[in-house]
């Protein structure tokens, strides 16, 4: 076998075993839940397969034990309602395409009402389904019982089966949360003065960042539901809550290194203003390396306030040395960030 052809194999086998890693402990979950819901479909006394029980965790099971529950009662919930809702219609009307924009229609409308997290289509799909079998009553009964009953399997075994570790996902979280907003900052100040070109990348680059924060804080948030409703992982609440506060706090930040950008974007390339931002830019730099040691404290869980103590000097002394309403603009993202942190004690 040539180098390359080892050094593909190796990134293949790589590849695979990431995505075995990720995705692994779901497909068993899946698994092992939908063969549960089976054979207690089959105890109870299904006389056929009794599909629709295996069908839920697999529309159902999710990293988080508390979306499995809400998947698993808005199943159920869009099931009974359209299930009544399809022969309720074919009872009084005969199939058309009249009654299938009625069902159509009214099972949306149902949806809407009836949501659990977004528009409910499992009333649609029931209705419909009910629509088109040719035997609705029967076919209504089944799949009332053997989705409750798939269910409830589901709600039980979600968070015993492979459920994910938060202690494992919120520190690399942190991290990258910590990377992103200090590379946010001294872009933003980078870009200050330069190409206005220059200057809306970084406002798309900075714009990137903040939405992958706030993807972190709910992801974060989602760890923290998991540790109330698994009870495997009950004992390690308070270390699973100390790393979800330092995503939280960066969460918080993110409309100021926001603004920040907004700001470089909106004044970069304005000739009336290049004697401000040039004075502004080695401020701003120094301000940007010392808000962001107050910012890593934060995260990291340590006291923030020596640090946005020093960041506050040299905002005071960036305040005394110009008073110009564009360097004021520019340095106010930096004192929200600081008052964030560590809030001044009222005088």
């Amino acid at each position: 076998m040539s180098s390359a052809s080892a050094t593909w194999a190796g990134k293949s086998g790589g590849r695979m075993r990431k995505i075995v890693a990720t995705d692994g402990p779901t497909v068993a979950r899946i698994l092992v839940t939908a063969v549960a819901g089976w054979q207690v479909a089959l105890w109870l006394g299904a006389d056929q397969p009794p599909v629709y029980a295996a069908v839920v965790p697999l529309v159902a099971l999710r990293g988080d034990p508390l979306t499995a529950l809400t998947l698993s009662f808005q199943r159920v919930l869009g099931v009974v309602a359209g299930v009544l809702l399809g022969i309720t219609v074919l009872n009084l009307v005969p199939p058309s395409t009249a009654s299938l924009a009625l069902v159509l229609t009214a099972s949306l409308v149902l949806g809407m009402v009836l949501r659990a997290g977004g528009l409910n289509l499992q009333v649609a799909v029931s209705s419909l389904l009910v629509f088109a079998n040719p035997s609705p009553d029967a076919y209504a009964f089944h799949r009332l019982w053997e989705t409750a009953a798939g269910a409830v399997v589901t709600i039980v075994l979600a968070p015993l089966l492979w459920p994910p570790n938060p202690r494992r996902i919120l520190p690399d979280l942190a991290e990258d949360c910590r990377t992103r907003l200090l590379k946010a900052l001294a872009g933003s100040v980078a870009a200050l003065g330069t190409e206005p070109i220059l200057a809306r990348e970084n406002l798309a680059v900075v714009t990137a960042h903040c939405a992958a924060v706030r993807d972190a804080a709910a992801r974060a948030r989602e760890a923290e539901r998991l540790m109330r409703f698994n009870p495997l992982r009950r004992r390690h609440r308070a270390e699973v809550r100390h790393l979800g506060l330092a995503v939280e706090t960066a969460d918080r930040l993110i409309p100021h290194v926001s603004a920040l950008a907004l700001e470089v974007a909106a004044f970069t390339g304005r000739a009336d203003l290049a004697p401000v931002l040039a004075d502004a830019r080695p401020r701003l730099a120094e301000l940007a390396v010392l808000t962001g040691e107050a910012v890593e404290h934060a995260l990291a869980g340590s006291d923030p306030r020596p640090a946005a103590a020093t960041a506050r000097t040299a905002l005071s002394a960036y305040l005394h040395a110009d008073s110009r309403p564009a360097a004021v603009a520019l340095r106010r993202p930096f004192q929200h960030i600081l008052d964030d942190l560590a809030p001044e004690p009222a005088s």
